[in-house]
């Protein structure tokens, strides 16, 4: 029997990482790019130690007033040196609490971006280079990002989300659109079962398309998102 992981972004204002932490393998933890402060990473990283949570650094576009959910048009050794202050500022955290930094994740529109447009994740790669024997990487399947970690020699895991529908291009449905969020814990199992029994996904349009798999977030802002990593904890395959 194997349990799933399951990851949560946090750090980001809700403070609702208590109720979480009990039920998920992984955190991204937001280092103020969209969310976050000292204090935030500070606690977060402790709960993280407290209930062997494996810690992930999740950059964004330096957008708070977007909560980086826009794509930011920035010079690339601008965004480049905004990512890695990003990263640091939480690793000297994690360091001075005794701890390791497992992975990194991009945030909202940057995590989106770098899945599409190979030079922007060329250039986001670029920016954590000096972390690529370290960490992992948390990356989407078929995407740019993944196939030019690859490349370079990262290490990568792969991520869906269990609480987004799916477009036919593999690219997450816009929160624009009423069905992009999954919010019933029913739903989330069936969807979550699917992607890792089956490697495949249903996505909007009712085609199924190849999926791989590693570790599924729920997002902390979802609605019903204890409860949903309360279930998926408790799932067994």
């Amino acid at each position: 029997m194997e349990k799933i992981d399951i990851n949560c972004d946090v750090g980001e204002g809700l403070n609702n990482e208590s109720l979480l932490m009990p039920y998920i393998q992984s955190c991204n933890i937001a280092c103020g790019g969209h969310a976050g402060s000292k204090k935030t990473m500070k606690d977060v990283v402790s709960l993280a130690l407290k209930y062997n949570v494996k810690i992930g650094a999740h950059p964004s576009y330096p957008d708070k007033e977007n909560f980086g959910r826009k794509t930011v048009v920035m010079d690339p050794n601008k965004l480049k040196k905004s990512i890695l202050l990003q990263i640091n500022s939480l690793h000297k955290i994690i360091k001075e609490q005794n701890g390791t930094l497992h992975h990194i994740k991009a945030h909202g529109a940057l995590y989106n971006d770098i899945a599409s447009d190979n030079e922007l994740a060329i250039h986001f790669l670029d920016g954590i280079s000096e972390f690529k024997n370290d960490v992992k990487l948390f990356v989407p399947y078929n995407s740019a990002i993944e196939r030019n970690a690859l490349k370079k020699g990262f290490s990568i895991i792969y991520e869906a989300f269990a609480d987004r529908n799916y477009d036919d291009n593999l690219k997450l449905v816009s929160r624009d659109e009423k069905d992009a969020v999954i919010s019933s814990p029913e739903l989330v199992i069936n969807h979550v079962s699917e992607m890792f029994l089956q490697h495949k996904v249903t996505t909007i349009s009712g085609n199924k398309l190849p999926m791989k798999v590693s570790t599924f977030c729920v997002h902390s802002d979802t609605k019903n998102a204890i409860k949903i990593v309360e279930v998926l904890h408790k799932m067994k395959f």
